[in-house]
C-alpha cells in the first residue's frame, strides 16, 4: 500500500485544507501542510530502502478492479525508471510549502492545498500500470497547475494559464485516442504492460508513435511546441515554477519510456532522426534564446527547455549510457532547476522584480545567499561534482558513441549553458551596488538557508555520488533497450 499512500496521502490532505477556507487560520494551515508534505515524504522512503535494484519487474505491485465492466484496473507499480521520480516530487512538495510560508498571504489554505493534491496526482502518473488510469492523473495534474497558475500568478496570469492548458490538453487528446485503440488491439486491457507485448505493423506504430509524440512533446516541452512553458513560468508564483520545471516536465519524458518507446519500437527506430533533430535543436538554439533574455525567469525557463532537450536526445540513441544519462537528468534537473526559481524568488520576494537589470552587487548585501545561488549556477552550467554535470555527461558519452559529430553538437549546450548561466549571474551578483534596491536588501532567514542548503545537499550529493541513481534504473534500462531492440515485425 505504500504507492497508494505516497498518492492519497497528500491528496486527502490538500482536500482537508481546502475544506478549511479561511485566512484567519493561515498558521495552522502552514503547519498541517508542512506536516502533510513531510508525512507524504516519509512514506516514499521506504520505496527506496526496499527497492531491489538487480530485476527490471515491477515492484510494490498493487492491482485491483477500479471500474469492472470496461476492465479497467487501480495499477500500481514501480520500476527502476520511474522509482526516484516518486520521493523527489514529495521532496519538492515540501521545499515548495517552505517557500510559501511568508510569501502567500491570502487563500493560504487552497496555494498549500492545491500543491499537495498537485503532489499526489504526479506521482499517480509515475505508479500507474494501466492506460486509463494513468491518462485521468496525467490529465487531472492540469487543474492544480492551471488554479496556481491563473490565481496566485502575474499580470498575465490568466493567458499564461490558459496558454499552458489549452496546449497540454490539446495534445493529451489523441494520446486518447491511442488508448483506446490499444484496448480494442488488446481484447479488451488497459493493461500498459499486455500493450508492450503487441505485435503491431508498422503504420500502426507510427500512427501510435505520433499520437504519444503529440502529448508528450508538449509536456516536455519540445521545440517547436514550447513556447506556453516560458509564459506559464513568468507568470506562476515561485513555489508553481518550481514544482513546474522540477516535476511536471518530467510527466512528458516519463511518456515516453512508457509508451512509445516499448509499444512502438520499430517506429521509435525509424523516426528516431526525428527526435534526435528536435532534441539538437532545443539544445542549441534555445540555448542562444537563453543568452538574450533579460527576465531572470524566461532564461532559466528556457535554459529548462535547452535541459530537457538532452533528455530525449537521451531516449532515442538507444544505447544505456544515453537512456540513464537521461533519467539522470531528468532527475538533476529536478534539483537543480528547483533551487535556481527559488533563488529567483527570493529575490523577487524583496525587491519584487525579475529583470536583470533592477540587480547588481547582491553578494555585497547577501553574501549566504550569493553563495548558494552560486553553486546552483554552476550545476546550471554542467560543472564536474554537480548534479548538473552527470546526466549531460552521460548523454553526451552516450550520443558520441552513436555519432561523434551528433555529439559534439549536443556539447555545444555546455558552453552556451555556461555563457547565459554566469552572465546572469555576474549582472545581478557581482559589481558595486548599483541601486536602492539592492542596498535595502537584507541576507536569507533561516527557513530560505534550509530550503537551500537541503537543495544545494542534493545538487552535489547526485554530482559527487550518482552511483544509488544509476543502480537503481540498470535493470530497467537494459530490459527496456532489449525489448526496444527486438522487433514487433520479426
Amino acid at each position: 500500500m505504500l504507492l497508494s499512500l505516497s498518492i492519497w496521502l497528500p491528496i486527502v490532505s490538500g482536500l482537508i485544507l481546502l475544506a478549511l477556507g479561511r485566512d484567519d487560520q493561515a498558521k495552522t494551515v502552514r503547519w498541517l501542510a508542512l506536516v502533510a508534505a513531510i508525512a507524504s515524504f516519509a512514506v516514499t522512503l521506504p520505496l527506496i530502502t526496499g527497492f531491489k535494484v538487480d530485476t527490471a519487474a515491477m515492484q510494490f505491485v498493487e492491482n485491483f478492479y477500479w471500474i469492472e465492466r470496461f476492465n479497467i484496473h487501480y495499477h500500481l507499480g514501480v520500476d527502476g525508471i520511474s522509482m526516484w521520480f516518486v520521493p523527489l516530487t514529495a521532496f519538492i512538495t515540501i521545499i515548495v510549502v517552505l517557500a510559501a510560508w511568508e510569501v502567500i498571504e491570502s487563500r493560504v489554505n487552497q496555494y498549500m492545498g492545491a500543491f499537495l493534491v498537485l503532489s499526489g496526482l504526479m506521482v499517480g502518473v509515475f505508479s500507474a500500470l494501466d492506460g486509463m488510469l494513468f491518462y485521468v492523473f496525467f490529465e487531472a495534474t492540469l487543474i492544480p497547475m492551471y488554479i496556481i497558475i491563473g490565481v496566485w500568478g502575474g499580470p498575465r496570469r490568466v493567458y499564461a494559464a490558459f496558454k499552458f492548458f489549452l496546449y497540454t490538453l490539446a495534445g493529451s487528446l489523441l494520446m486518447l485516442i491511442a488508448l483506446l485503440y490499444l484496448y480494442l488491439k488488446s481484447g479488451g486491457s488497459f493493461d500498459i504492460q499486455t500493450w508492450h507485448k503487441l505485435p503491431l505493423p508498422l503504420d500502426a506504430q507510427t500512427l501510435l508513435f505520433f499520437a504519444f509524440f503529440a502529448a508528450f512533446s508538449v509536456k516536455v516541452p519540445m521545440w517547436p511546441v514550447h513556447t506556453w512553458l516560458p509564459d506559464a513560468h513568468v507568470e506562476a508564483p515561485t513555489g508553481g515554477s518550481v514544482v513546474l520545471a522540477a516535476i511536471m516536465l518530467k510527466l512528458g519524458a516519463y511518456g515516453f519510456l512508457r509508451f512509445s518507446m516499448p509499444i512502438a519500437p520499430d517506429a521509435a527506430h525509424e523516426y528516431a532522426w526525428f527526435i534526435i533533430a528536435l532534441s539538437l535543436i532545443a539544445v542549441v538554439y534555445i540555448g542562444l534564446v537563453a543568452l538574450v533574455q533579460n527576465d531572470m525567469k524566461k532564461l532559466v525557463a528556457y535554459s529548462s527547455i535547452a535541459h530537457m532537450g538532452f533528455v530525449t536526445l537521451g531516449f532515442f540513441i538507444f544505447n544505456e549510457l544515453g537512456v540513464s544519462g537521461a533519467l539522470v537528468q531528468m532527475i538533476s534537473h529536478g534539483f537543480v532547476s528547483g533551487a535556481m526559481f527559488l533563488s529567483i524568488g527570493v529575490l523577487y520576494d524583496r525587491v519584487h522584480s525579475r529583470e536583470i537589470s533592477a540587480y547588481g552587487g547582491v553578494v555585497n548585501t547577501m553574501p549566504k545567499f550569493a553563495a548558494f545561488a552560486l553553486l546552483f549556477a554552476m550545476a546550471n552550467c554542467g560543472l564536474p561534482a554537480t548534479g548538473g554535470f552527470v546526466g549531460e555527461w552521460m548523454v553526451i558519452l552516450g550520443t558520441v558513441k552513436y555519432s561523434f559529430w551528433l555529439g559534439a553538437i549536443a556539447a555545444t549546450a555546455l558552453v552556451f549553458g555556461a555563457a547565459y548561466t554566469l552572465w546572469m549571474y555576474k549582472r545581478v551578483y557581482f559589481g558595486a551596488v548599483t541601486n536602492d534596491n539592492v542596498r535595502g536588501l537584507t541576507d536569507i532567514n533561516g527557513r530560505e538557508f534550509l530550503m537551500l542548503a537541503v537543495l544545494a545537499v542534493a545538487v552535489l550529493w547526485m554530482g559527487v555520488y550518482p552511483k544509488p541513481f544509476t543502480d537503481v534504473m540498470h535493470a530497467s534500462v537494459t530490459e527496456l533497450l532489449k525489448h526496444v531492440a527486438m522487433s514487433k515485425l520479426q
